[in-house]
């Protein structure tokens, strides 16, 4: 499983690719990314933030723009070794491309991802919940005796949940290979929302 902190490094390099940003900015556009389940506080995202600049991944400069305070706003850029490491994180492909806490973020960068590895991390993926609707459904056929009426509700929202993930996962999986098979550029054919788990 990713850390926390390792998934939001990832996050911020792939956002400064597409241009400098403040941390207020960051911190917006990542807590869109992320989802309304996973909120990004600021004691998060200024430590990692410190982080990548010892490292060298991320560099700051002083915005001009002139701002109700009078003090200058710190706006952060991706460098050299961030596009690096940002390249590097992305071509890696294992359980921790495709568990919960990083998959979505991968996900919103697949577009400067090679197709084999969108294709493997997407695999993964599919597998991973694959086993996990398993086990889920194994699990409630048998404790459906035992529990009340709600319990026996949620497990099943969980495993509809599950399933329509599957469903849409291998929809994009087909979409990359007919994609691969017929060299066509670009991203995949529009598909309906990632389901939230």
């Amino acid at each position: 499983m990713a850390r926390r902190g390792e998934t939001i490094e990832l996050a911020v390099l792939g956002l400064l690719h597409e241009g400098p940003m403040h941390g207020y900015e960051l911190r917006k556009r990542l807590n869109l990314m992320l989802g309304w389940g996973r909120v990004l506080s600021y004691g998060s995202l200024y430590p990692t933030l410190k982080k990548m600049l010892r490292g060298n991944l991320i560099e700051e400069s002083t915005s001009t723009a002139v701002t109700v305070s009078r003090r200058p706003r710190i706006v952060y850029q991706v460098t050299e070794a961030g596009t690096h490491e940002f390249e590097r994180l992305m071509s890696e492909v294992g359980p921790a491309a495709w568990e919960d806490d990083n998959f979505d973020i991968r996900f919103a960068f697949f577009g400067r991802t090679d197709m084999e590895i969108r294709l493997r991390v997407l695999e993964g993926r599919r597998i991973r919940l694959q086993e996990r609707l398993d086990r889920v459904q194994r699990e409630l056929s048998m404790t459906e005796k035992e529990v009340d009426r709600y319990a026996a509700e949620l497990q099943r929202h969980g495993v509809e949940s599950v399933e329509r993930e599957v469903r849409w996962l291998s929809d994009l999986i087909n979409a990359e290979r007919s994609l691969g098979q017929h060299g066509a550029p670009g991203a995949p054919p529009d598909t309906t929302a990632a389901p939230q788990t």
